[in-house]
């Protein structure tokens, strides 16, 4: 599942915006007083001392304090009232995640944009779909995801169940015709067929769409990856190293948390990209559609849970490493510059701490059912 489809609902105001948005405030870092020393030595001889800019390691009790008011653990799954979790859904889940004949050239999976060994993303600007085609926005993971607002940088979807049925028909993505061939084609697989009765046992034709992004949905509803911080919020003091501590301190004191809170620390809102000084982009975000002028630029916050993995970042891919992305905040949401190098050390460390871990055997490519004498090929038009 990849690029974005629109919203037509929006939060205000519009304050710090959209991946890693205040993660990226820095601080003054001036000079210091002229050194004291002889009356007859040379000046040159004795340049001004810098002010240290090291924050002293703070007390990890009261970091855990503040934190806790903003962030969140990561639940085990992300359960759905509407969509109740069973072995037999998730189990069908896992196998159309991976399976390409869901695409009109069965060479494209969710997976092909979202690989799941490498933190859900495929590490492009913008992904590759039919015949090569790419579409406007970089392809954010999928980890974590069903804990979000809503799903794709505009938030057109509302659930994962939701989001995993349009890029099947979407014809720059999987471009499938329409529904009914993208369900002729799963028909016509037998242990599909099997495979849909057991998972939704209550249909009398249990192969539709909605039932394929319910059972798409299951499966991303386990794809959680917990990591340092949650050992941190969960009580463990030696969780965080002592820079990561710091860069939590700064990213709490710094009210980054007014937009990167909750489980997935962000997902929780949408934000204007460019708040307080315009960032020219070649995707205005088609929150445009409103003919609202103030929806210009508008996306998801991003959740920032393995962010150090994720690169590259923003809606466009525009910013490329870490540090790219952090300034690009500092500058066009905070218009504080350039950060220094020990804030973008510390803010680094504490992001490094929402790398979380995979599970290899939730992720494991299953078999997939074969053919059955009437599934229809591949078709390269």
């Amino acid at each position: 599942m990849t690029r974005c489809h629109a919203s037509s609902t929006v939060s205000r105001p519009w304050t710090l915006a959209l991946s890693l948005a205040l993660a990226a405030l820095p601080l003054a870092c001036g000079g210091g007083a002229e050194p004291s020393g002889s009356a007859d030595a040379s000046p040159a001889a004795a340049p001004p001392a810098k002010k240290k800019t090291t924050r002293p390691a703070p007390s990890a009790a009261t970091v855990l304090d503040a934190a806790k008011k903003y962030l969140a653990q990561l639940p085990a799954r992300a359960e759905s009232a509407t969509n109740p979790t069973t072995p037999e859904k998730i189990a069908l889940g896992r196998q159309l995640y991976y399976d390409p004949r869901l695409s009109k050239g069965q060479d494209v999976s969710c997976n092909t944009c979202h690989l799941l060994d490498k933190f859900g993303v495929d590490s492009e600007l913008t992904s590759k779909g039919h015949k090569g085609q790419r579409g406007e926005r970089n392809s954010p993971t999928v980890y974590n995801a069903a804990t979000h607002i809503a799903q794709f940088w505009d938030g057109r979807a509302a659930t994962v169940e939701d989001q995993a049925q349009m890029p099947i028909v979407n014809p720059v993505e999987m471009a499938m015709a329409d529904a009914p061939s993208v369900l002729r084609t799963v028909k016509s697989v037998p242990g599909y067929v099997e495979a849909f009765k057991a998972a939704f046992p209550g249909d009398a034709d249990p192969i539709t769409m909605e039932n394929i992004g319910r059972a798409i949905g299951s499966f991303e509803r386990g794809l959680m990856t917990p990591g340092p911080l949650d050992e941190f919020l969960g009580g463990k003091m030696t969780a965080l190293t002592s820079d990561a501590l710091r860069g939590l301190e700064l990213f709490v004191e710094l009210n980054c948390v007014s937009c990167h809170a909750g489980p997935s620390i962000g997902g929780t809102m949408f934000q204007k990209l460019g708040a307080v000084k315009a960032y020219e982009t070649r995707d205005e975000g088609r929150f445009k559609v409103t003919k609202n002028p103030e929806d210009k630029y508008v996306f998801k916050v991003p959740g920032l849970r393995n962010v150090t993995k994720t690169a590259p970042y923003l809606h466009d891919g525009s910013a490329k490493t870490l540090d790219d992305v952090l300034n690009v905040m500092a500058t066009y949401q905070l218009a504080k510059g350039v950060l220094s190098d020990d804030e973008r050390k510390y803010l680094t460390a504490f992001l490094e701490s929402l790398e979380g871990k995979i599970d290899p055997a939730y992720i494991a490519k299953p078999e997939l059912p074969p053919n059955g004498p009437e599934t229809p090929g591949p078709d390269p038009s």
